[in-house]
């Protein structure tokens, strides 16, 4: 396959706009170009009501940010982990997807503040999003949302975060979920997979912005071989509620989404894969610029009414 000429035309306009690869960049010079060009994105679909919550988490509270397509007393949900490698994004830069996700698929979005590196290391970030998870299920009939229809998901590391999310519930036993939804995800510590060779530079995600994205988010390299950081490691994916997966073609991180997938097969959990074929990662995002965003969001919407109701 060629890269699609729309994400061409996006990756020659980050050229022109100046966007600089993030091993690149400080900390907070790559936070900032985040937000900026989030404010890009358009404002995203109008949805009926947006409820800004606090879940205590386990180092004070976490902001949950509710959106609501209709005013159904007891709709599904979606716990929603933004992605930007685990030190940048916000509730703010994802406030568009997070309404086009709701408007599209019919169910509240929830979306979770949780802590970022390198201030707040590993498992700092997770910690808050379990705790969050767990808070929106324990209320989820006073939040007027479905405690049967409870699901996960995130892009990026946000989908790290979700399927850690997954294998904490099953560990301990609550809360129960109903579906995992993982967006091109981050899934395990290891920068040499045929799609990071072939994609190392010149797809917007590079090779090296991983390299320092994860050098941020651990406090120790041992760390990110662990499951709960890159849950692929996980040896037994029996038990976990069922998933969809979404890959890039032209993405770094593509293997591992796909061979995360195939585990979950193997271990009999329902999983639906799909590769966007001359897409880059973080493409999900701009449904404005790119019509196969149109199409994975569609395709999300359906996949979450099929398994949330």
């Amino acid at each position: 396959m060629v890269l699609d000429p729309q994400a061409r035309a996006l990756l020659d306009q980050f050229t022109r706009s100046g966007v600089k690869p993030l091993d690149q960049l400080s900390v907070q010079e790559s936070r900032e170009q985040m937000l900026v060009g989030s404010c890009f994105l358009g404002r995203g679909d109008p949805v009926h009501a947006v409820e800004d919550h606090q879940a205590p988490g386990p180092a004070g509270p976490v902001a949950v940010r509710v959106y609501r397509p209709s005013a159904d007393p007891a709709l599904p949900a979606l716990v929603y982990f933004h992605g930007g490698g685990w030190m940048m994004g916000s509730i703010a830069t994802h406030d568009a997807l997070c309404r086009n996700l709701a408007s599209h698929a019919g169910v509240a979005v929830a979306s979770v503040e949780y802590r970022l590196a390198p201030e707040h290391k590993f498992p700092a970030g997770l910690d808050d999003c379990y705790a969050a998870t767990c808070w929106l299920a324990d209320h989820a009939e006073s939040l007027a949302l479905r405690p049967d229809g409870i699901a996960v998901g995130g892009d990026s590391a946000g989908g790290n975060l979700a399927a850690a999310v997954t294998l904490m519930a099953r560990q301990r036993g609550a809360p129960p979920l109903a579906f995992q939804l993982l967006i091109y995800p981050v899934l395990d510590f290891d920068f040499d997979t045929p799609s990071y060779r072939e994609n190392a530079n010149g797809f917007h995600l590079t090779r090296g912005d991983m390299i320092w994205t994860w050098r941020q988010y651990l406090a120790r390299e041992l760390d990110g071989y662990t499951p709960l950081a890159s849950p692929l490691r996980e040896g037994d994916l029996r038990g976990l509620p069922p998933a969809m997966v979404l890959t890039a073609e032209y993405d770094p991180l593509r293997d591992e989404g796909e061979a995360y997938a195939t585990r979950l097969a193997e271990a009999r959990v329902a999983v639906t894969v799909k590769r966007y074929d001359g897409m880059i990662h973080g493409f999900i995002r701009r449904p404005q610029q790119l019509n196969q965003a149109k199409t994975a969001l569609a395709d999300v919407a359906a996949a979450l009414r099929a398994s949330l109701g």
